[in-house]
């Protein structure tokens, strides 16, 4: 007897498995994060992320442009500053004239409409590289969620839409909330790096922001005692129901594919949007495979974005972006 049923019906021709597919894949997926330095007419490729730019503030106005003609609305913008700005208090952080501020302006000025997020931690301007304040050999949490505070207040005031605090900090949302709120910036979000592992594939994304912690004595050679375990699943659930509790508008993943479970696990638990980074590690080892005729980059490229959002994921922050939206149209 033959079966009432053949899944296969559904997958007899390219129009049916369109018409049944059950993940779609948009611009309005993605946040485009952007590398920013001083300077002007600078576009320099990343060597460790092939064909991924760090920009001066003139490109940068140039690239948004171009972004939301393709369709893709957000972005999130990390900056590159200078080592002689960097000290143990992410003092330059602070500075209204510094490089985030004008940047923020920068890109609303040339595209009022995009959506501004910005990234908020010590690390890029932190002389050792951490995402917070270093003081015989440990990260000292309360001190620097102050300073993150007054961080996001700043990107606030320049006219960010959303603050990222990337840092893992405990109870730097509800203190980031609080000053944003006693300032009267009700309508700011914030986007929480909520489970961010201390993982190795963000080497390349490192080397873009010149960011990595340096090998001196009494400073931790890595960011494992702020950053979550990869080993560990209901920690990631604590540490985001606790931001959503202090007033997270967004919940985020960090990284990707390695964590994908982690992902569905968030996405059952909580009511707010889940963002996931696909982080640089991840970009380069495609782009190194796809290279050498390993892999076929726009097809494995595609799988992943689509593996990503199945799991879950309603913001999907990618290198690969650009790529994802030409390919889709």
């Amino acid at each position: 007897m033959y079966p009432l049923r053949r899944n296969r019906r559904l997958r007899a021709t390219e129009s049916i498995r369109s018409l049944v597919k059950e993940t779609i894949i948009s611009p309005n997926d993605f946040l485009v994060p952007l590398f920013v330095v001083e300077g002007k007419g600078i576009k320099e490729e990343i060597a460790s992320m092939p064909n991924y730019y760090r920009m001066s503030l003139d490109q940068i106005t140039k690239e948004v442009k171009e972004l939301w003609n393709m369709g893709l609305k957000s972005v999130l913008l990390f900056v590159k500053v200078p080592d002689k700005l960097k000290d143990n208090k992410g003092t330059e952080a602070l500075n209204p004239n510094g490089l985030m501020q004008r940047a923020i302006k920068s890109v609303k000025d040339a595209c009022p409409q995009m959506l501004v997020m910005t990234d908020v931690a010590l690390d890029p301007f932190s002389k050792y590289g951490h995402d917070g304040i270093v003081f015989n050999g440990k990260i000292l949490n309360d001190e620097t969620t102050s300073i993150l505070a007054e961080m996001s207040l700043s990107h606030a005031k320049a006219g960010a839409d959303f603050v990222a605090p990337s840092d893992m900090m405990d109870g730097r949302i509800f203190e980031i909330r609080t000053l944003l709120e006693d300032e009267g910036f009700f309508n700011t979000g914030i986007m929480s790096y909520s489970a961010k592992y201390a993982s190795a594939f963000y080497g390349p994304f490192r080397d873009a922001l010149d960011s990595a912690p340096v090998d001196l004595k009494d400073v931790p050679k890595d960011k494992k005692t702020y950053q979550m375990d990869y080993a560990n699943r209901e920690e990631a659930l604590r540490e985001t129901l606790m931001d959503v509790e202090e007033g997270a508008d967004i919940v985020m993943v960090k990284p990707g594919l390695c964590y994908l479970d982690i992902v569905r696990e968030i996405k059952d638990a909580v009511t707010v949007p889940v963002a996931v980074y696909q982080v640089s590690g991840e970009y380069a080892m495609l782009k190194a495979a796809a290279e050498r005729g390993w892999l076929d980059h726009d097809a494995v490229m595609l799988e992943q974005i689509t593996a990503i959002k199945r799991a879950g994921a309603s913001i999907i922050a990618s290198y690969f972006a650009k790529d994802v939206v030409k390919l889709i149209s």
